[in-house]
């Protein structure tokens, strides 16, 4: 399985980021904080990019590439300042951190990096607003060594809100409507078989699995979860709380980029 990562790039939330109602921008910014500060206490080198207030939801970076095996392909989006993201991102890994980039071989394809799961031995590609058949073929075009298999998606969220790996061979997923119907059509298709943790809050689908430590959301906002992935959960596993900047984006997976590096990357 090639999930031994070494290193995390984010991108610091901006004040720009903001939206109706009562969300905190400041509070926003200490989770996310506190975020990369776990990400470096697992062991991994994270490369932090300065905050661009031209691109509000540029901390989401999830959407801007798939990186697997030192090669980043980079995503296309039909949303004009999402798309300044990818352009932006693809500029910092091929020029800052000399990572080779594949640009989308398809005119007509769209791809979000949400809608990707890498299992370690396979590919799933969500279809769904963000994400279209052309999009699933630039994955497999590009990363040709794993099977990728598209997968509908029946909700309006990307495919790692509903689903994500919570361990080897383990898939994160909760009981709501949506998650199981792309869980039945994941184990049709899947050249490999998994095991499942399935938890009651649809939010709770969303984790980081790094280097044997499971990262997952607060007590406070899983409640019920919590106590299940205490209860099932045989790996580490870390909580933190990210109730505020979630409000915009997916959840955890949401805000870094993850890769492995044998070369050393240089600090911006």
């Amino acid at each position: 399985m090639s999930l031994k990562f070494t290193h995390a790039i984010v991108t610091r939330l901006s004040e720009s980021l903001c939206g109706a109602g009562d969300f905190d921008v400041q509070l926003a910014k200490k989770q996310h904080e506190a975020y990369v500060s776990l990400l470096r206490e697992i062991g991994l080198d994270v490369i932090e990019l300065p905050p661009d207030d031209s691109l509000p939801e540029s901390v989401f970076v999830e959407n801007t590439a798939v990186i697997c095996n030192g090669v980043a392909l980079i995503a296309k989006s039909k949303n004009p300042i999402r798309q300044r993201e990818a352009d932006s991102m693809k500029i910092i890994l091929k020029k800052e951190l000399d990572i080779p980039v594949v640009e989308m071989p398809y005119p007509n394809a769209v791809l979000d990096g949400g809608d990707v799961l890498f299992t370690g031995r396979e590919f799933f590609v969500g279809l769904s607003e963000r994400t279209n058949e052309e999009g699933a073929r630039a994955v497999a075009t590009t990363f040709p060594e794993y099977p990728c298999t598209p997968i509908k998606i029946s909700g309006h969220k990307p495919l790692k809100y509903y689903v994500t790996l919570a361990g080897p061979d383990v898939l994160a997923v909760t009981t709501s409507e949506s998650s199981q119907q792309i869980l039945k059509r994941m184990e049709r298709e899947a050249s490999f078989a998994y095991q499942t943790l399935t938890l009651p809050e649809e939010h709770a689908a969303n984790m980081l699995y790094i280097n044997g430590t499971l990262i997952h959301r607060s007590p406070g906002e899983i409640s019920q979860s919590h106590k299940i992935i205490k209860e099932k959960v045989d790996i580490p596993s870390r909580n933190i709380d990210i109730s505020e900047f979630s409000k915009f984006s997916s959840g955890l997976t949401s805000c870094c980029l993850l890769l492995r590096r044998w070369k050393s990357i240089r600090s911006l």
